[in-house]
């Protein structure tokens, strides 16, 4: 089970990387600001597979937390 995790969370990776790729070169702000959103969102679900991954409930608190700061900035950004 823990392999399939790690498939996952190696393709997680892979996909942020083609967020950045957009991030850095998308036509209009608010595309970077959706890629940036995208990337913090895959983010999160990284975190809780490595909570899963090693039995660990605290990684679950941390990406909790980061969702939210994530959701707060992406309304400031788009907001401004």
């Amino acid at each position: 089970m823990v392999d399939v995790f790690l498939a996952m969370a190696i393709t997680i990776v892979i996909a942020s990387f083609v967020s950045l790729y957009r991030g850095i070169e998308g036509p209009g702000i608010f595309n970077r600001i959706i890629a940036v959103n995208v990337i913090g969102t895959k983010t999160i679900v990284l975190l809780v597979l490595i909570g899963f991954i090693y039995e660990r409930p605290d990684f679950f608190d941390i990406a909790l937390v980061y969702a939210i700061l994530n959701f707060i900035m992406t309304i400031a950004a788009t907001r401004y």
